[in-house]
């Protein structure tokens, strides 16, 4: 029933972020460890900025959980912005918006994003 609600979400989610004019989305992925963040053009079908939890910069500051996951959203604002990439659409993956999906939202606005 979990796995259902979450593809419902995604689906519905996804649907409105293709209505939309801006061809450039936050696509986010959750693990059960790690958490990971890119920038996709979907006129292209490529990926241009990418951030995770995985990375040396994130595993050497302090921090668990909600602190990472802000820090991979500013990581990732920060390499958007040398690409001259400022407005995105966010597109959740399905997942709610809230704890680490939401640190890593208000991290890369932070940052510099708008969506």
């Amino acid at each position: 029933m979990k796995i259902d609600n979450l593809r419902l979400r995604r689906k519905r989610t996804r649907a409105k972020i293709k209505r939309s004019q801006n061809p450039i989305r936050l696509s986010v992925f959750k693990s059960n460890r790690y958490l990971s963040a890119q920038i996709i053009d979907d006129s292209q079908g490529v990926t241009l900025v990418s951030a995770t939890t995985k990375e040396k910069e994130i595993n050497q500051k302090a921090g668990k959980g909600v602190e990472r996951a802000g820090q991979v959203g500013e990581l990732l604002a920060k390499r958007a912005l040398r690409k001259k990439i400022k407005k995105v659409k966010f597109d959740k993956g399905g997942y709610k918006y809230h704890g680490l999906i939401k640190a890593l939202a208000d991290g890369a606005r932070k940052g510099g994003l708008e969506f």
